[in-house]
């Protein structure tokens, strides 16, 4: 899924064109870094990300065959470069196909308090934005890395299979266990809060 934008800097940056790797860094390090702070949850970790990203880019930029945008590679090498990183730090991880699922065995939040119709205050407080930050950051990263593509940078599901070298059905299956954890995670969150409001 190229395009002439693409095709045309690449052909620049195989050339070896120093402008071109100016362009590319300048067009995509923003997205690249928001990704990588998402993922890592710190500036330093994502910082070191975006610079792996961009030197592993161009070190293999030869061996780009635009099967996917620039901008879809990008991703894959800084989601790859992010994983690589959080597995070093947190060896002991939940396994992907550990379904998230209720003592009973059903694949269900535990809590099923309907936050979705909470007054859009609430919703804004920046107490209730640090508290989705933390509830996304628990998530394994491999669960993280396809709810931050898909739901916050908005790739579609293709892209984010793409991305993240997996099949579209697997993307599913991941994102389906992230909303459900997230689901689990803010419902208690957000019926406690309720609790302590009705009891003032």
């Amino acid at each position: 899924m190229s395009n002439a934008h693409d095709d045309d800097l690449v052909a620049r940056l195989q050339a070896g064109d120093q402008a071109a790797y100016a362009q590319l860094v300048e067009e995509h390090a923003g997205k690249i870094y928001r990704l990588a702070l998402r993922l890592m949850g710190n500036e330093a970790d994502a910082e070191d990300v975006l610079q792996e990203t961009f030197l592993s880019a161009f070190k293999s930029i030869d061996r780009f065959e635009a099967r996917s945008s620039l901008s879809t590679w990008l991703y894959r090498i800084a989601s790859n470069a992010a994983l690589m990183r959080l597995r070093r730090k947190e060896p002991e991880q939940v396994s992907v196909d550990e379904p998230v699922e209720r003592d009973d065995g059903e694949l269900i939040p535990r809590q099923l308090f309907d936050f979705c119709c909470l007054p859009e205050e609430d919703l804004l407080r920046e107490e209730a934005r640090a508290e989705m930050q933390r509830a996304v950051d628990e998530l394994p990263p491999s669960l993280r890395s396809v709810f931050i593509l898909r739901d916050i940078e908005g790739l579609s599901t293709e892209e984010t299979a793409e991305a993240l070298d997996l099949s579209v059905s697997a993307v599913k299956s991941r994102l389906m266990r992230a909303r459900l954890k997230l689901r689990e995670r803010l419902s208690q969150y957000f019926s406690h809060g309720s609790a302590i409001s009705e009891a003032r």
